[in-house]
């Protein structure tokens, strides 16, 4: 006799069926919008191109400095296959590696100011460093208490339940630090797990962590991605700009898709680098199989790495800085005032929809957000300002915005 009785699931950390069924349906309407899954090549002027002709500005970009583009960064990948003649050796890197790999290892240690190594993606980084930072490798041996915040990409809260195999996890408030020195002061080590900048505005309240690091001894891991490139004065990113040194309690991760404009992810740690280093490498999931960053993303890493020390940044990250403010002129948002370069306008859900394909008919892309990218019922369009979006751009999509907020 057949037994259909399904098993229960505990949803302790995640909650799948929640998330699937809430927002599945705004992403249906999304596409039978034509807000998703849109097909478009890049065109000179800057803006994208479909194969019927329709040409818009993509403002649901993380290539917030559009150096993804730039001729010297896509003329590095190509530099660099022609020097090594080979994409990927496809061989774990604590085996073969080449040379490429270790010069830009120690351009960005250098240019970081902090001991850096390399993985094929931010979230490989996190899938190999968190079971390792639960089962007490990182923190000489001591198993710390986990502590995510309640806002911590899903990159990282996927991996609750594996680090929950390894030692009690929990998930706090965002940015509740009376919550966090609680826990420091019950558990003898504690990890708190956060974003330094966060993909929908705001910062990880680095002056309190800093204060209860020195304080307990608290473990920092902050997923910086959003805000490399934008921030520092060779665009070492909000929370390595914030700090005097990596010390040993402390991990930065970044991903070098987003405004530095090329492939990868940048891990900085502290002054234990060769021995957390190999730590990584041999037992960190990803980061320890054939998966290292291949040769075209180490040549334009490069390449970006050394735009990065000239003056063309600061000409960039002003650029941005002033479509930002010009944004905020017009547009009142939740994170108005900041200098992060993601503005939520937020709208009711029968609206959001409408108002996105309102702005692509006009000309700019601007994605929708629901459930679970955002809390329910504060859906909204997620507006992602870029340096080279020209003024002109700026204020006739505020224009457009503000007629949806109005109707």
């Amino acid at each position: 006799m057949t037994d259909n009785t399904q098993p229960q699931a505990t949803n302790k950390y995640r909650n799948n069926l929640k998330a699937f069924d809430y927002g599945n349906q705004f992403w249906d309407e999304s596409e039978r919008n034509g807000l998703a899954g849109i097909v478009a090549n890049l065109v000179g002027d800057g803006s994208l191109e479909t194969a019927d002709g329709h040409r818009f500005i993509n403002v649901s970009c993380c290539s917030y400095l559009d150096l993804d583009s730039h001729p010297s960064i896509v003329q590095g990948a190509i530099d660099a296959l022609h020097r090594y003649g080979v994409l990927d050796h496809c061989i774990s890197r604590i085996r073969i590696q080449i040379p490429a790999l270790l010069e830009l290892e120690a351009s960005l240690s250098q240019l970081f100011e902090a001991k850096v190594i390399t993985a094929i993606s931010a979230g490989a980084a996190t899938a190999g460093i968190l079971p390792l930072l639960a089962s007490g490798h990182l923190t000489q041996g001591v198993r710390p208490v986990m502590a995510f915040d309640k806002f911590a990409h899903f990159s990282m809260s996927l991996y609750k339940p594996v680090c929950g195999d390894e030692t009690e996890v929990f998930t706090i408030g965002h940015n509740d630090m009376n919550a966090l020195e609680d826990l420091c002061r019950k558990y003898r080590k504690v990890a708190y797990v956060a974003d330094g900048t966060y993909s929908m505005g705001g910062h990880a309240a680095l002056g309190d962590l800093l204060t209860l690091q020195e304080k307990y001894g608290l473990f920092l891991y902050l997923d910086d991605s959003h805000s490399l490139s934008i921030v520092g004065r060779h665009g070492e990113g909000y929370v390595r700009s914030h700090i005097d040194q990596v010390n040993e309690n402390t991990i930065i991760v970044a991903t070098l898709n987003k405004a530095f404009g090329t492939s990868g992810a940048a891990i900085m740690f502290g002054p234990k680098g060769k021995q957390v280093e190999d730590i990584l490498t041999r037992f960190g999931g990803p980061m320890a199989w054939s998966q290292p960053m291949n040769t075209a993303a180490i040549g334009a890493s490069l390449a970006s790495a050394e735009l990065h020390r000239g003056p063309e940044l600061a000409l960039r990250q002003n650029a941005l800085s002033r479509n930002i403010q010009l944004f905020d002129e017009f547009i009142r948002t939740e994170q108005a005032g900041n200098a992060f370069p993601i503005r939520l306008v937020q709208l009711p859900n029968d609206k959001v929809i409408r108002s996105g394909r309102l702005l692509f008919e006009n000309g700019f892309y601007v994605s929708p957000v629901f459930f679970p990218i955002v809390a329910k019922d504060n859906a909204g369009l997620r507006v992602m300002l870029r340096s080279t979006i020209s003024e002109e751009q700026v204020l006739s999509m505020c224009e457009l915005l503000r007629g949806c907020i109005e109707s």
